[in-house]
């Protein structure tokens, strides 16, 4: 039996990123992320054929993981077609793996007292946000909400921000007397961190295919897990 391995792509943000994971060694075999708002078809190819050659080929691959959003409408298309390809060309199953779960991968590995909220920039004052604890369960679903309201939900509790928005949700948090710590804030997700989650996730519960929130859509649900990071 092949050992677990994990090519993960991400598209979705300020990033083109690739990634091989071993999951036995727990540790990625090769890892890139070269930042850009544009440009992410041309660059992933290249990417893709770098980090294989270097990992040891294709048929080393045993699963595949990529980032689902939200994010930029091209960009997730780009780098989910690409990982439903090579997910059938390699006979191999495929996972999606949230761009705001994936902000929240690091601070997982980290754990710490209090809830961590994952903020993307949705533009006009509003942000895609996904309120967890420490335990990686879900408090609330990911919505799309305004930074005011986003302070709200994260209430007095000890809280970590991640995500491109974590800056802004952070200055909303001050202005409103609650103390955050966005040095979580990063333009893009950790590939590694994506590479580690699709590890842990069922294809079947965590399809590759595009997330979309919009606000109708955007209701609170409180009995969503998050797949575990494997340690």
């Amino acid at each position: 039996m092949k050992p677990p391995r994990v090519l993960a792509i991400d598209t979705s943000r300020g990033a083109c990123s690739v990634c091989v994971y071993d999951g036995a060694m727990r540790a990625p075999l090769v890892s890139e992320s070269l930042p850009m708002s544009r440009g992410h078809a041309e660059a992933l190819a290249p990417m893709l054929k770098r980090a294989l050659d270097e990992a040891g080929g294709p048929d080393i691959v045993t699963k595949i993981a990529v980032a689902i959003g939200p994010g930029s409408f091209t960009g997730l298309r780009i780098g989910i077609a690409t990982a439903r390809a090579m997910a059938l060309t390699l006979g191999v199953p495929a996972v999606g793996v949230s761009t705001l779960i994936a902000y929240c991968g690091p601070a997982l590995d980290e754990p710490a007292s209090g809830v961590i909220a994952a903020a993307i920039d949705a533009a006009h004052g509003h942000i895609y946000f996904q309120l967890i604890d420490s335990k990686a369960k879900s408090i609330f679903s990911a919505r799309v909400i305004s930074l005011r309201d986003a302070v709200r939900a994260i209430g007095g509790s000890p809280a970590r921000v991640v995500g491109d928005a974590a800056t802004l949700l952070a200055e909303e948090a001050r202005r409103a007397g609650v103390d955050v710590d966005a040095s979580g804030a990063s333009a893009y997700p950790d590939i590694v961190a994506i590479a580690r989650i699709g590890l842990a996730a069922d294809p079947a519960a965590w399809p590759a295919r595009p997330l979309y929130i919009k606000p109708p859509d955007a209701l609170p649900s409180r009995d969503d897990g998050v797949a575990r990071l494997a340690p």
